[in-house]
């Protein structure tokens, strides 16, 4: 397993050389330093911590600063990357380089937050009709069961909050690395907005 902490700048588009158009997602990787690194006979699994993102002095906590070496400055972002596929030491600094004999990634993200929405846009409720006197429109309907079981099963679909959940999207093909400009260009779309906080990892299916 290999992976970084990156960012989205965007999407764009792209023609390869018969010139068809694909559609691109735009993704920043700044140096992610090794921050820590874990054995199994210590802690039961291996892995390696990458931060990244300059911090203010002034907003860093005494507790927090303790977790980083002396000879580090305290990062913004911290990620726990288990079974790292690579032989790295603390202080260390890991960029687009990883990713050179990848061709897929996986990409998790926090996807854009909705608010609260009704059944027929969070869940792809039908409705009701909106002619004839009808008042039934855009209503979940009914949600109980009668006197049995006499009440609402875990898991009934209701208006609620929408978006702004972990997703990862998987198998997305690298169009293009640029090392001058430290960014991946990855087909199709990845989640969040943007200059959001990107785990890019290489492919667990491919």
């Amino acid at each position: 397993m290999k992976g970084l902490i990156a960012k989205k700048v965007g999407m764009t588009q792209v023609f390869d050389e018969s010139g068809n158009l694909t559609p691109v997602t735009v993704i920043r990787v700044e140096p992610n330093t090794v921050i820590a690194t874990k054995v199994k006979e210590k802690c039961g699994y291996d892995a390696v911590v990458l931060g990244v993102g300059e911090m203010k002095p002034k907003k860093v906590t005494k507790p927090y600063a303790g977790i980083f070496p002396e000879n580090i400055t305290p990062k913004r972002t911290l990620k726990e990357f288990r079974d790292f596929d690579q032989e790295v030491k603390i202080g260390d600094t890991i960029g687009l380089e990883l990713f050179n004999e990848t061709r897929f990634l996986d990409v998790t993200a926090t996807s854009k937050g909705k608010g609260f929405q009704g059944v027929m846009k969070r869940w792809g409720f039908h409705g009701g009709r909106a002619t004839h006197g009808s008042k039934f429109h855009r209503e979940p309907g009914g949600t109980g069961a009668c006197t049995t079981p006499g009440h609402n099963f875990k898991g009934t679909k209701l208006p609620g909050h929408t978006g702004f959940k972990r997703v990862t999207v998987q198998n997305l093909k690298i169009v293009k690395i640029d090392p001058e400009l430290n960014v991946i260009l990855v087909r199709g779309a990845v989640p969040g907005i943007r200059d959001c906080t990107l785990i890019v990892k290489s492919a667990v299916k491919k």
